[in-house]
């Protein structure tokens, strides 16, 4: 069956200004020129383009990584788009395979009801919820049946299937791959079919499955949607994407200090970065309070109202301010904070270079060594500078330089 073909279209500076905020942070958008006369169109006829993101709810909790594509659906609800907001009850089932060098276990239905219940609840801290419209794909996919499936997967080839990066590495390597994880990648796609969607988001690591929706409605005779994916947040030890397995994440539902705290304990150079990521002021003005630093301006003052921005978002200006307020408090007087992240590390006796990685307060050993070289290290208060110092098994809080703390227990 032929795709519909879309009618060329003048692209008006009003086009042209919402294609840039559209554009803005963004890895790719595939394809741009189709997603231009998609923007053109909606402006000539006042339709809204339907703007799809589906989560799969493998985790109760939203940190600060997952907002960076909430806020470009945020981004696009401001130009006067439709969001749906896609929970994969269905896909969870069967587990995304994406970036995955082993099968992913499934989970079960009653982990994804637990999940999902606080998911969206989260994310509404961020998309304005009177413009977001709420789906289950177990919707349509329940209904598809067995029938329904095996013409589903005859649209698709195990060829295209194993031109996925992961799959063709585990398939080389000898890596089991079960039937199961290449049904993610087309009920995905079949999920943009079911909701005619215009532009599917996802981060990097999404796009081949985001490209599957592509092709699977051009199969069903849709116009297909533009991909737009956004890259992975580097965690807070600079180095790894943000993940709460890796202990460098921060949590949107996590206390306004602990958030501030942490927020300006990243390096001045991934500070900018999280500007172009999270923030919503004009890139004007970030540019400018580049300028600014190159200016000889302390990063640290624009540190903090990148911490302001976002504490306030998902507290209050109030809780920003005291936020900054104890902060300077910690940072001036040297105070150990209330609310200390906790850390459970096993294999005791372990020695201090060991512990400060594991413990995500250093991002390598050289850092570690360094650190407790500088006199920058403290166990309960008292500075170690004994690289070879080792800890036994038991409870301490763990302090590099003045910023960073951890509560960390050793078994």
């Amino acid at each position: 069956m032929s795709e519909p073909q879309i009618q060329p279209l003048p692209l008006t500076p009003e086009v042209e200004a919402d294609l840039a905020v559209v554009k803005r942070g963004c890895d790719e958008l595939l394809v741009e020129a189709e997603f231009a006369q998609k923007l053109a169109r909606s402006r000539a006829t006042g339709k809204p383009l339907r703007i799809k993101l589906g989560l799969d709810p493998t985790a109760p909790d939203i940190h600060l990584g997952h907002t960076v594509v909430l806020n470009k659906l945020r981004q696009l609800q401001d130009l006067g788009h439709t969001v749906i907001f896609l929970i994969g009850d269905f896909t969870s089932l069967i587990g995304d395979p994406s970036g995955r060098n082993a099968t992913r276990p499934p989970l079960t239905r009653e982990q994804i009801t637990a999940n999902a219940e606080t998911y969206y609840a989260q994310a509404s801290l961020v998309l304005d919820p009177a413009r977001t419209e709420i789906r289950y794909n177990s919707e349509w996919s329940d209904a598809l049946g067995a029938r329904g499936i095996i013409q589903l997967a005859s649209r698709y080839t195990v060829a295209r299937m194993l031109e996925r990066e992961d799959f063709t590495k585990r398939y080389r390597g000898g890596v089991p791959i079960s039937v199961h994880e290449f049904l993610y990648p087309l009920m995905q796609g079949y999920d943009s079919v079911a909701l005619q969607s215009d532009l599917e988001l996802g981060g990097t690591d999404q796009k081949f499955n985001l490209l599957v929706g592509r092709e699977l409605q051009k199969e069903y005779g849709q116009e297909p949607q533009c991909v737009l994916t956004m890259p992975l947040l580097v965690g807070l030890d600079g180095v790894e994407k943000m993940s709460k397995s890796k202990n460098n994440y921060i949590g949107i539902s996590e206390p306004a200090d602990a958030m501030f705290g942490k927020l300006m304990s990243i390096s001045d150079d991934l500070m900018w970065t999280y500007f172009e990521l999270l923030s919503l002021r004009p890139m004007a003005e970030i540019e400018g309070f580049r300028r600014d630093t190159q200016g000889g301006r302390n990063p640290r003052d624009i540190k903090v109202l990148l911490a302001q921005e976002i504490v306030t978002r998902f507290h209050s200006q109030a809780a920003a301010e005291q936020a900054l307020a104890n902060f300077e408090a910690r940072f001036r007087d040297g105070a150990i904070p209330d609310d200390l992240p906790e850390v459970q590390l096993t294999g005791a006796p372990m020695g201090i270079l060991h512990v400060l990685r594991q413990a995500g307060l250093c991002a390598s050993g050289a850092e570690a060594q360094r650190n407790v070289e500088q006199g920058g290290v403290k166990i309960d208060g008292r500075k170690i500078e004994d690289k070879s110092t080792v800890l036994s098994a038991g409870t301490y809080v763990v302090q590099v330089g003045k910023r960073k703390f951890a509560r960390v227990q050793l078994s």
